[in-house]
This record gives structure tokens, sequence and C-alpha cells, in this order.
């Protein structure tokens, strides 16, 4: 994720960790629906092919992917911007 997605404050944030494809698109899609246009949400991931799938079907709905990164756990933490 670069410096500035780092600097960005999330208007939600999505804890999905456990939860498994296809779910995981799912809910982060619903929650996106319930955001105006322009907000940000955070979505914390722990399955890994939900690290790869969630931003890349998220991205295909027309949103904005700012970043993601990894960390221990695994973990990842992906910023959206909606559409």
């Amino acid at each position: 994720m670069s410096e500035a997605a780092t600097q960005i404050q999330a208007d939600q944030e999505l804890d999905i960790r456990g939860v498994v494809c296809p779910i995981t698109f799912v809910k982060s899609k619903l929650t996106l629906e319930r955001m105006q246009s322009g907000q940000v949400l955070r979505v914390l991931i722990d399955y890994p092919p939900s690290a790869l799938n969630v931003p890349r079907s998220l991205e295909h709905e027309g949103h904005q992917i700012l970043g993601i990164t990894e960390s221990e756990g695994p973990l990842w933490t992906l910023l959206v911007r909606k559409a």
C-alpha cells in the first residue's frame, strides 16, 4: 500500500476474518452498497483466496482499490473507495 493510502481515513470498517469465498465478496459488496459514493471502506481479510478475489471483484464492480497490505497472521487490509 502506498504511503498516501496508509494516510487515508476509512469511513467504515468490515472485519471478515474467519469468512471464506464467496461470502467475503458478498459481505464487502453489501457493505459498500450501504455507503455513499466516494466513501472509503477498510476490509480485514484472513483467507488467502479472498485477498486476491475480493479486490479483483470489487474493482470489476467499478470501485477503486486504494491499497492492500499484508501483515502477520496472515491478515490483509484492503482499502476501497466506493464508486
